[in-house]
């Protein structure tokens, strides 16, 4: 407070509640903008859902089966209490580039086609009528688009299409392109080769000449790593062993055969790694049997011979038992001696093998049978594999590879003390073996010399066919093994269909219509929000602390003399409606004394106080109109009266009373003209002589309008005031700025001035204007509904040729309500 009176410094600064009817009002009234923004959206959005090219999300999902041994978590103690199974070495191996090579090896991917269209690229994938066999053993050249144009049944020619403006946004591989094999004619199935291109394309659908479509012929390597970074895998659930393999792509059943391909080549991978202990196995015993098999064809010639030359028919049979026990010793020894060599082999592998043990053969698979042995080798097979594994994913310096080299060593450790044991075991057993054969071979020693030496062969060849047989069956065994082996993992559910990720039409859409909406309506908040200057009543109510006495409409017509040449026009009816209303505030004085000021210039004061006057004068009173404006005099200019001898002259002493009262054409209406410019204004009108003008022009006028200077600008308006009865403040819409309605604000709370009034000049109904549902209204009960810029309900309706003209104006004016 200042006085007992409000501070009106800090106005801006204060919180005004929201109005939300006059937001609502005030912004829908730009319907047409909003609408046409929608629709340009819509539109737009329309168009981009035509020429982008969709995308897709293939699935497809694979159990992983858990094969952990007792022996593994007995090692690795941080998985006794552990249930969860690993899923990282998997999601790593599924996205590898070998498996992915793996996957395309299966697929015809290294060719790609596209149908000849210019609204978007359509790839065919497996709807091309021709197809592109490459040479893989040939250094292919990765080539850019080829263009395929077919010149007869048999005929066609391969061509490069000149690069487009648009070509930026292409998905289409760009590159060079072999010129050697351009523009040239060839033959379905005829190799076209040159130094850098090798490949033969054959026709596999009906084509007619004039067909075109293209191909891209891709780098094996680049376009498995590609597909390798495509892949995502990810777990179905956290505690579950399933996991989900998508892949987003712009062909659906491209995407559903290398899911599907991958899903396979990882299942055969797993089976290729748990057969190859098998195929080990095989591999060994085969080599065995080559062996053994060339020894026993030696004996049987022996003992053949040995017949022949001795004319030998039978052996006696008392003799029979002896040569069993020397031949079961004998196969005896013959074992053990294979246990003693695959002890020792298997000690020194493990001593020569690095920490890969993978392709180690198991016990059981030679016939040994030792429960430990085959447990601690199964395990260190199976970490082996695991490590194999990881290692295709990771470098050997990954956490999880070091804790399998961890239980490797320990499985080590057992596994040489298992075979020490063993061997010791194995070689006691030998020599009790050769101890009793060494006595059957006393008793053997009785018989005859040929029987003897025939005995002695009959005895290898038994001790050759058995280690035959029991190889052949061994082998046997493997091989149905093998048969009968299936991979620990399985496909729980195979790609089949595609859901569209890209565009999102109906998501698109919804965004286009709120996008629409938003943006003119963010932009106009903008405007608004940088707009400092008064575009309606409700902001002017909000700023303004002096009473509003009427309305303005903004005029049309090309004169200054609204009310004297178009009286029926509806700013005609506003000045109607002011006159009343100083009528009704000024009805004690003989004589009106009003004057009219602004704060800058430009905001209509002359104009108001020119039609203002006209306005009283054709009610019957007789008036003058001052113009006190001495820097800058208009009003003699739109009167067309001279200006040669005015005001400035009287207070000077150079003219007289009479000269400077002037008629104008108008009844009722005079004009006292400003004069010459003079060189002290302010000072001027300061004179005793002005006083004595004012007085003596009551007497002889009902009422006396004074156009005076703009406040804001000048110092001898706040001078003038003291002649006046009622103070007059012009404020035109959207050109008054807010900030210049502080000081008119800070003078009437502080009483420096008194009797002043607002007249708010140049309003247009529509746009930015908020005339309280169409009622304008001012000061003493002055009511008129304006609706499209015309005034309704009152006694004069607006003139012909008013209404806007041409397809412009139309269109604007809808925007109005």
């Amino acid at each position: 407070m200042i006085d007992g009176k409000q501070d009106f410094s800090k106005f801006q600064d204060e919180v005004k509640p929201v109005d939300i009817k006059y937001y609502l009002i005030k912004y829908s009234r730009y319907w047409p903008l909003y609408v046409t923004s929608i629709f340009l959206g819509l539109i737009l959005t329309f168009l981009f859902h035509r020429y982008a090219v969709e995308k897709y999300e293939v699935q497809g999902s694979i159990l992983i089966k858990q094969n952990s041994s007792p022996e593994m978590k007995i090692l690795d103690r941080s998985n006794i209490f552990s249930g969860m199974y690993n899923l990282e070495n998997d999601i790593l191996l599924l996205t590898s580039r070998n498996l992915a090579e793996a996957a395309l090896s299966k697929l015809h991917f290294n060719v790609t086609y596209y149908a000849s269209t210019n609204i978007k690229e359509v790839e065919m994938y497996d709807q091309s009528p021709i197809y592109v066999e490459v040479d893989p053993d040939f250094p292919q050249m990765e080539m850019g688009e080829v263009t395929f144009t077919m010149l007869s049944d048999t005929e066609f020619i391969l061509t490069q299409e000149e690069s487009g403006f648009f070509d930026f946004l292409s998905a289409k591989p760009s590159g060079p392109v072999d010129r050697a094999i351009l523009n040239r004619a060839y033959k379905f199935d005829e190799p076209i080769s040159s130094e850098n291109s090798r490949f033969t394309i054959r026709k596999t659908k009906h084509l007619k000449a004039g067909d075109k479509l293209s191909f891209v012929i891709h780098n094996p390597v680049q376009i498995a790593d590609s597909y390798a970074a495509a892949l995502m895998v990810r777990p179905v659930t956290s505690y579950g062993t399933v996991l989900q393999i998508s892949m987003v792509t712009t062909v659906v059943d491209k995407g559903r055969d290398y899911v599907n391909a991958l899903m396979d080549s990882y299942i055969e991978y797993n089976l290729k790694e748990k057969n190859q202990m098998t195929e080990n196995t095989i591999a060994f015993l085969k080599k065995q049997l080559f062996v053994v098999e060339d020894s026993l064809k030696s004996v049987e010639r022996k003992m053949l011979n040995f017949k022949v030359n001795n004319k030998l028919l039978d052996i006696n049979s008392e003799f029979g038992g002896v040569l069993g026990n020397i031949q079961n010793l004998e196969a005896q020894i013959q074992v053990v001696d294979f246990q003693l060599n695959y002890y020792r082999s298997l000690k020194k592998y493990l001593e020569e093998k690095g920490r890969d043990y993978s392709d180690i053969l198991a016990p059981s698979l030679v016939g040994i049978e030792d429960g430990t042995l085959n447990s601690l080798i199964g395990s260190l097979i199976d970490i082996s594999l695991q490590r194999r594994r990881l290692l295709a994913v990771v470098n050997e310096n990954h956490p999880n590879v070091a804790e399998l080299d961890e239980q490797i060593a320990k499985l080590r450790e057992n596994i040489f003390e298992n075979i020490k044991n063993l061997v010791e075991n194995t070689e006691n057993r030998k020599a009790q073996a050769l101890a009793k054969l060494e006595d059957e071979g006393l008793e053997f020693s009785k018989l005859p010399q040929a029987e003897s030496d025939f005995m002695s062969l009959n005895r290898e060849f038994k001790l050759r066919e058995n280690l035959y047989n029991y190889l052949l069956e061994k082998q046997a065994e493997a091989e149905i093994a093998k048969a009968s082996n299936i991979s620990d993992n399985s496909i729980l559910d195979r790609a089949r269909r595609g859901s569209q990720i890209f565009p999102k039409k109906s998501q698109n859409y919804g965004m286009a219509f709120g996008l629409g909406l938003a943006v003119p309506l963010v932009l106009l908040l903008l405007y608004h929000y940088l707009n400092n200057k008064i575009v309606d009543q409700v902001q002017l109510k909000n700023v303004l602390r002096i009473p509003l006495l009427g309305t303005i409409g903004f005029s049309t017509k090309d004169t200054n003399l609204l009310v004297q040449e178009h009286p029926k026009s509806m700013v005609s009816e506003s000045f109607r409606s002011l006159r009343s209303a100083l009528y009704y505030i000024s009805s004690e004085k003989a004589c009106k004394k009003i004057l009219v000021t602004s704060s800058v210039s430009g905001e209509g004061k002359t104009f108001v106080s020119i039609n203002l006057a006209s306005a009283i004068a054709m009610s019957g009173k007789k008036t003058v109109l001052i113009g006190l404006d001495l820097r800058r005099p208009k009003i003699s200019e739109y009167l067309g009266v001279e200006n040669t001898v005015g005001l400035s002259n009287y207070l000077v002493g150079k003219a007289e009373r009479e000269d400077i009262v002037v008629k104008t054409g108008f009844d009722q209406l005079y004009i006292v003209p400003s004069g010459t410019v003079p060189p002290n204004p302010a000072e001027l009108l300061l004179k005793d002589k002005m006083d004595e003008f004012i007085k003596s022009l009551e007497s002889e006028f009902e009422v006396v309008i004074m156009d005076t200077p703009p406040i804001g600008l000048v110092s001898e308006t706040m001078d003038l005031m003291r002649f006046s009865d009622v103070n007059l403040y012009i404020i035109r819409q959207d050109f008054t700025h807010k900030r210049y309605l502080l000081m008119i604000n800070d003078l009437f709370v502080n009483d420096q001035v008194d009797n002043i009034y607002a007249v708010f000049n140049g309003m247009k109904a529509g746009l930015d204007v908020y005339d309280f549902g169409g009622y304008n209204y001012g000061y003493g009960y002055n009511y008129s509904y304006m609706r499209k810029s015309e005034y309704s309900g009152s006694y004069y309706n607006t003139e012909e040729g008013e209404r806007p003209s041409g397809w412009l104006s139309r269109l604007l004016s809808r925007f109005r309500v």
